[in-house]
């Protein structure tokens, strides 16, 4: 090649990287200027707010609680070990926060769950997942509240693109062709109001959302009767990252591995000794299972017999009612309901943030494909696109919740012969195995 023409194509290859350049300088501008408004700052608005980050996309996020101060080094030990809910994250949720780059300061404090084993309480019918049969690294990782909601709160505020206001109270949505503005009182040592002005409003805070009734949207409920006691415990045998589901008449219960103070939840070295409990009862029994240590892993021993060692310790519980709550319309004009306020469901098989996570994923991709096009992302009719596309995954979930919470606390005995044949056909057919778990791992939506 002569030299004018290396001269020349060099001068291309420039050109290029100045096109390229300006051209993400050009939508990185467009998309501030598209400001998305997010209410709720729990896991799932900050991760949203992460999401929308990550494709370059503005967000100002409303507390209405006070956020904590923290730091980067904060509980590395995990002083509350016995103190502390926990969430089961799906492969596919790990997935959503390894493609943010905020997995690597998560895992320190993840445990992998490498089987599942599902039994009912005095009957024969029983079923494992193995992660080397369904050749997978895991089935998902087991993370403390705590730990999950400091590091995402971090992330936010070292990410130039989201702003976050706490201890502030929304009071009013007024929707406009080209825009959404909300009205909150934000709280220092005095009550102001103040405004917002965004091209779309997510609202993604909690169960009994503010931006949800204020914007009229209607929902249907169901309650289990059933209260979930929740806490840690530690067991005289090590959990080998197995996590355990088992049926009882009061309802499902579960155990799930943690790691230790000190320990790596990944390290196949590491012995763990503590586990999370999910024990669900019928509500108006919870008192006892509250405040009576010995009581509880007593009942604790009864329900699960020696599969998980002898609970020799528990930890502080706390007892929640569950009450299925789904939101009758999931976007309003430039609203969108996300989370808790769009779908609050039983926690029989760890699935409600999961499915939070894949909606967030999804809305989050079609905002940043709506700006790379030039358009409004606000726009109705895309929202609207996104509601209609999560509904499968989401009515798959439901209708799956409510089938194991329905179908393993019936006492008909006719019934009751049909669940544990239908386990011992899941545990021995093939093809079922990998498909259920394509479903738990979050991987088929």
């Amino acid at each position: 090649m002569k030299n004018a023409d290396i001269k020349a194509n060099n001068n291309e290859k420039t050109d290029a990287k100045h096109l390229s350049e300006n051209s993400d300088l050009l939508i990185k501008q467009q998309v501030t200027d598209q400001q998305v408004l997010i209410v709720g700052g729990g896991h799932v608005g900050l991760s949203f707010a992460l999401l929308l980050a990550h494709h370059g996309i503005a967000s100002t996020l409303l507390e209405k609680n006070r956020y904590p101060t923290v730091g980067p080094e904060d509980d590395q030990t995990r002083s509350h070990y016995l103190d502390s809910r926990n969430t089961a994250l799906s492969r596919r949720t790990v997935e959503i926060y390894q493609e943010i780059g905020l997995w690597a300061q998560l895992q320190s404090h993840a445990c992998r769950i490498d089987a599942v084993q599902i039994s009912e309480q005095g009957s024969f019918g029983r079923a494992q997942l193995n992660k080397t049969d369904e050749k997978v690294d895991s089935f998902g990782q087991v993370m403390e509240n705590a730990w999950l909601g400091r590091k995402l709160l971090l992330a936010a505020q070292h990410e130039s693109l989201i702003t976050l206001i706490d201890n502030a109270a929304v009071t009013s949505i007024d929707q406009q062709t080209d825009g959404v503005t909300l009205t909150f009182n934000y709280y220092d040592e005095n009550e102001h109001e103040q405004q917002l002005q965004g091209s779309v409003l997510v609202a993604c805070d909690g169960r009994d959302s503010t931006v949800r009734q204020l914007l009229n949207i209607g929902i249907t409920t169901y309650d289990y009767e059933q209260t979930a006691i929740v806490g840690v415990v530690e067991t005289d045998k090590p959990h080998e990252h197995v996590a355990i589901e088992r049926f009882s008449p009061a309802g499902p219960l579960a155990v799930l591995p943690l790691i230790d103070p000190e320990g790596d939840g990944n390290d196949d070295y590491q012995t763990g000794f503590r586990r999370s409990v999910v024990w669900v009862c019928p509500t108006g029994e919870e008192t006892q299972y509250l405040e009576d240590d010995a009581h509880f892993l007593q009942t604790l021993q009864q329900a699960f017999g020696q599969r998980a060692g002898k609970f020799v310790t528990a930890g502080r519980r706390g007892a929640y009612p569950l009450t299925r709550v789904l939101a009758k319309e999931q976007v309003d004009g430039r609203c969108v309901i996300m989370g808790n306020a769009a779908h609050t469901l039983h926690p029989v098989a760890g699935q409600g943030f999961n499915l939070c996570m894949r909606d967030a994923h999804v809305l989050a991709q079609m905002l940043s494909t709506q700006v790379l096009k030039g358009g409004d992302i606000g726009d109705p009719q895309l929202l609207k696109r996104y509601e209609k596309s999560r509904q499968t995954d989401q009515k798959r979930v439901i209708r799956f919740c409510d089938a194991v919470v329905h179908g393993f606390t019936h006492p008909n005995p006719a019934i009751k012969l049909a669940r544990n044949v239908a386990l011992v056909a899941f545990d021995k057919l093939p093809n079922i195995k990998p498909l259920v778990a394509n479903y738990a791992m979050g991987l088929k939506s």
